[in-house]
């Protein structure tokens, strides 16, 4: 499924798919806490900044659905979601001593849209 076809999916109904694209950010960093308690500091930075970024991703793509513009758009969307999570995610990570580069969030971003991409689409729902 295309980066396009999941983010469809997901800005089109908000809710479930915020509660969709969330759910794998958690599990990791409980599992990172209980093998490497060491790195479970780093684990929770890590999944708080995933969450941040799958969250202005989200937002980014329901604005982009709600206009009806979703092709070739990769470049502003990404723009748009440093914009609204860049700061944060740089902050949050440096609290946990992970120096963040704009090009190290832009590739965090990255990740977690090609982890959405792999996932399959949540089911659409028939209203009657």
């Amino acid at each position: 499924m295309s980066f396009v076809g999941v983010l469809e999916a997901v800005g089109k109904d908000f809710a479930k798919g915020l509660k969709w694209a969330v759910q794998y950010a958690v599990p990791v960093e409980k599992l990172v806490g209980l093998l490497f308690p060491a790195a479970a500091p780093v684990a929770t930075a890590l999944a708080s900044a995933t969450t941040l970024i799958q969250n202005a991703v989200v937002a980014v793509e329901q604005k982009y659905a709600a206009s009806g513009v979703q092709t070739g758009t990769g470049t502003q969307k990404l723009a748009e979601v440093m914009t609204l999570a860049g700061d944060a995610v740089t902050s949050l990570l440096a609290s946990s001593g992970i120096t963040a580069t704009a090009a190290y969030v832009e590739s965090l971003v990255s990740a977690v849209v090609a982890i959405l991409n792999v996932q399959p689409a949540p089911a659409a729902t028939t209203t009657k």
